[in-house]
């Protein structure tokens, strides 16, 4: 006698296939891992490639001040989905006591009074993940938000023979009186996402404070997007369009900017018109950042 009545064993029927379709394979295990970076061991995490899968790009997705790798993993599960059929390993950081030592002098973090060797601690990951997986250790990508996006600028500054191109979502440049990093004056290729009714970081520019910590001022949003459309070499008026908007139901949508020529690097700003200091709900942010990232692979190989 079948132990589950009918209806049941129809509802079952329906929801077990289901979930052996959506369900992550078996072989996907997250890995905690670290490295010695002077006095101090730096974590990272990332979702295990399958066995024989190939990997020819690291991407590091970067926590907010205050955050952890394992908290901007869960927030990004999206990226994963990318992973399971593009040749990217996503890599997820730990800043040290929870920030990062970016470019902003003000900043009152441990990370930037200590002076943590960040280029040292992604040097050091870079090196590690490409031995064991075969990534090209000359191109790098990083997608941050927040006090991660500066971070990830401070990538693009300071290491642009590695990184070549990053997104940085809610965040701006430094202004110069707080800037606390020496510029290459190299071009990279960068995609800029900030919200006009950020109350962080604000979209005009002006002073930070998050996360009980103070920051100092960054630069305008359209200070930042001609700095490195500047840098790359564009002038004139980039080419703008409306993005689509899958969801109408907010008052929020995307406008693009963008900047792109043959052998120069890409520079794209998305402004999102109403949008606060949080990723966009109006369109797969980290899918448009990939997309990006993609687009400047033939340029950095």
């Amino acid at each position: 006698m079948n132990p589950f009545p009918s209806r049941i064993r129809d509802i079952l029927l329906f929801i077990v296939p289901l979930l052996i379709v959506t369900s992550p394979p078996l072989s996907a295990q997250r890995v905690d891992d670290s490295i010695r970076i002077g006095s101090h061991y730096r974590t990272f995490h990332y979702i295990a490639p399958a066995p024989g899968a190939a990997v020819t790009r690291l991407v590091f997705v970067l926590h907010g001040s205050g955050g952890i790798g394992i908290g901007r993993m869960k927030e990004t599960m999206s990226l994963q989905t990318i992973a399971a059929s593009e040749p990217v390993l996503f890599v997820y950081p730990d800043g040290y006591k929870n920030f990062w030592n970016e470019c902003r002098k003000a900043a009152t973090s441990a990370a930037n009074l200590e002076d943590i060797d960040e280029v040292s601690f992604f040097r050091g990951m870079i090196s590690a993940l490409s031995r064991t997986y075969g990534a090209d250790s000359s191109a790098a990508f990083a997608i941050g938000f927040s006090g991660g996006g500066h971070m990830a600028y401070k990538l693009a500054l300071t290491m642009p023979e590695t990184f070549q191109a990053i997104v940085a979502i809610v965040a701006s440049l430094p202004a110069d009186e707080n800037m606390d990093c020496t510029p290459s004056g190299r071009p990279a290729a960068v995609m800029i996402v900030n919200g006009t009714n950020d109350q962080v970081s604000p979209y005009n520019g002006g002073v930070i404070n998050a996360a009980g910590v103070t920051l100092g001022r960054v630069r305008s949003t359209d200070a930042t997007f001609r700095y490195w459309s500047s840098l790359a070499g564009y002038s004139g008026d980039p080419v703008m369009e409306l993005m689509p908007d899958s969801d109408t139901t907010n008052t929020t949508s995307i406008e693009r900017y963008q900047y792109a020529a043959p052998g120069r690097p890409e520079v794209t700003l998305l402004k999102m018109v109403n949008g606060t200091h949080s990723d966009p709900k109006d369109l797969d942010i980290y899918r448009e950042a990939w997309n990006f990232l993609k687009r400047q692979i033939p340029a950095t190989r």
